[in-house]
């Protein structure tokens, strides 16, 4: 009975926040957007839904080892996210209606990082990324992919980096390690064929994300120093910076009409999230106490 009351006081906070959100302005009336982040407002890493201007927040999650990463579905029902046990040291993923009820851990290998989960375009499959140090002591990063269930997990053996993201036509935009201790963005089948590695620079750049209309790409990059945000186009070309903080600038996020993107910003104690357009104007903070933020269209 009190799990069946929490999952209605759930539903009913994600309806009053949706009707927030439909009603917060003159453009809200056609087209609406929630952003689902993790902060740290309650001492623990959980997950929050938001409008874009920061109001009407609703926390969904509450697992004390703490929730992060979240990732939309393709058609918006459901949420991917990592969730940390024991003492931090074994990351899951897990799944969940976009109200935050229905979780379900969907892996368990124990002393490894899975984080980074991304839908495939038909929403059949999850990949993500699981980092560990093997018997060796040497740091490993790999890509795994299953159905959406949990069943049928496999490695991409031919892969070896993180931050796994679907191309409209089903393959991976990646980071690739390298034994020199850069990490490029790189592109591949989704058996881990035909890799072509996107940027090439004496560099950390991780966390790619494809535009919504498949022609670009987002990712972040220190190549100039501090970590920034830059886009290219989805062959490699026309690379563009975006961000020009002193602060670390995280996890790029593009808008449903690919017109802007949102990312997280290292300013202090924790992060905050910013939003800044495609061309690289108007960059504005948007959420206080967020990061790893994920953008979602909702059509009335």
């Amino acid at each position: 009975m009190r799990i069946l009351r929490k999952n209605n006081l759930k539903m009913y906070a994600f309806a009053i926040l949706l009707t927030a959100l439909f009603s917060c302005s003159q453009e809200a009336k056609a087209t609406s957007y929630i952003i689902a982040y993790s902060a740290m407002e309650s001492g623990n890493g959980d997950i929050y839904l938001s409008n874009i201007e920061g109001k009407s927040k609703i926390k969904i999650t509450d697992h004390p080892g703490g929730d992060g990463y979240a990732a939309w579905s393709p058609d918006g029902k459901r949420i991917a996210f990592y969730a940390k046990y024991d003492g931090r040291k074994t990351w899951s993923i897990h799944t969940m209606n976009s109200d935050g009820t229905n979780r379900k851990r969907l892996t368990h290998a124990e002393g490894k990082w899975d984080n980074s989960p991304a839908w495939s375009p038909d929403g059949k499959k999850i990949a993500f990324s699981r980092e560990y140090k093997n018997s060796d002591g040497k740091w490993q990063a790999e890509i795994w992919i299953m159905n959406a269930d949990g069943s049928e997990l496999s490695q991409i053996k031919p892969l070896k980096g993180g931050g796994p993201h679907f191309t409209q036509d089903g393959r991976l935009v990646f980071h690739s390690e390298f034994d020199n201790k850069k990490s490029e963005i790189s592109i591949a089948d989704i058996d881990g064929k035909n890799i072509s590695h996107l940027t090439d620079n004496k560099a950390e750049e991780w966390h790619p994300e494809v535009s919504p209309d498949g022609k670009q790409i987002a990712f972040m990059s220190d190549r100039e120093g501090g970590y920034d945000i830059y886009v290219m186009n989805i062959d490699g070309s026309n690379q563009k910076r975006l961000t020009y903080s002193k602060a670390a600038d995280w996890y790029p996020s593009w808008s449903p009409d690919g017109s802007k993107l949102i990312f997280s910003s290292d300013t202090g104690k924790y992060f905050d999230i910013y939003m800044v357009n495609k061309d690289d104007s108007s960059v504005q903070k948007i959420i206080t106490n967020g990061s790893q933020a994920a953008w979602l269209k909702i059509r009335n």
